[in-house]
């Protein structure tokens, strides 16, 4: 378990990956929640004019994942994505800002389920809801 906000950290980690490319930046990263954002730019939308689903699922799920790693049980060696699920409620346009919150649910030894909310913070609509389900790993 990784003690401390850890944004900085994962914000170089994530440089040149689709984290990075898509502008997503943290505020937190720490045991059981993260909270990140990006403001939407043409590199977010689909080619129908609205916000690409994937663009919020790259940012709820980076925010899961990363706090997954922060919250990992002493001696376990990372994880793997099992399950996601996305409930969209609503959508941003280009030049507004999303938001993320990710808690930890459940923190097993060898699962962890996460929540995630998307919010347009420009308007404060919910966008999208989320859960994932993480297997932990361990050395063999």
């Amino acid at each position: 378990m990784l003690e401390g906000n850890q944004a900085a950290v994962f914000a170089e980690r994530q440089k040149g990956t689709l984290p990075g490319e898509l502008g997503i930046e943290w505020e937190v990263v720490a045991n059981g929640r993260a909270s990140g954002r990006f403001t939407v730019a043409r590199r977010h939308m689909a080619p129908n004019g609205f916000m690409h689903a994937a663009s919020v699922v790259a940012l709820v799920d980076s925010a899961c994942g990363y706090a997954c790693v922060a919250s990992l049980p002493d001696g376990a060696s990372g994880f793997t994505t099992i399950e996601i699920k996305t409930n969209y409620l609503g959508t941003a346009k280009e030049g507004e800002v999303v938001r993320c919150e990710a808690r930890l649910v459940h923190g097993g030894r060898m699962t962890q389920v996460w929540d995630a909310e998307a919010i347009n913070e420009t308007t404060g609509k919910t966008i999208a809801l989320f859960r994932c389900t993480q297997m932990v790993l361990w050395p063999r």
